[in-house]
């Protein structure tokens, strides 16, 4: 199994760079988003992309992500942790919602699949396994030495 971050799925819907991999991520790996992710593509949707809220949701239910990993409170806890670690306001905005991910993803030793430069940078700086997608640009992120 693979965990989505919020871009993942968005990038997918989009027909961005990613689309493919993420399809085939779907596909093949049994993917998933946390509830929390879940929460943040339909946000995107509606609210940015001006969605409508039932289309929204069936978009999402049509990939098999609408019942998202649930988040309790020793995941909650450590996506604090982690958030607190590694966030900075300009070097490392790294959200809340991508350090649960991050942390589910750990907890359940599977990769995150992402295209987040800063997501990655904490990934790779805690060990966590990761999938790195291409951003909206087709570029991939490589660690910095």
């Amino acid at each position: 199994m693979t965990i989505l971050d919020a871009y993942a799925v968005l990038a997918y819907l989009k027909g961005e760079p990613a689309a493919t991999e993420v399809r085939e991520l779907l596909g093949v790996s049994d993917a998933s988003l946390t509830a929390l992710g879940v929460a943040e593509v339909l946000d995107h949707l509606v609210r940015i992309a001006g969605a409508d809220e039932e289309d929204a949701t069936l978009d999402v239910a049509q990939l098999g992500l609408v019942d998202g990993i649930a988040v309790d409170s020793t995941i909650g806890a450590a996506a604090g942790r982690l958030r607190a670690r590694h966030y900075h306001r300009t070097r490392c905005p790294v959200s809340l919602a991508d350090c649960v991910a991050a942390e589910v993803a750990r907890s359940r030793r599977q990769s995150l699949a992402t295209s987040d430069p800063h997501l990655l940078d904490v990934c790779h700086d805690e060990g966590i396994t990761m999938e790195v997608l291409p951003g909206s640009s087709g570029s991939r992120w490589t660690p910095t030495t």
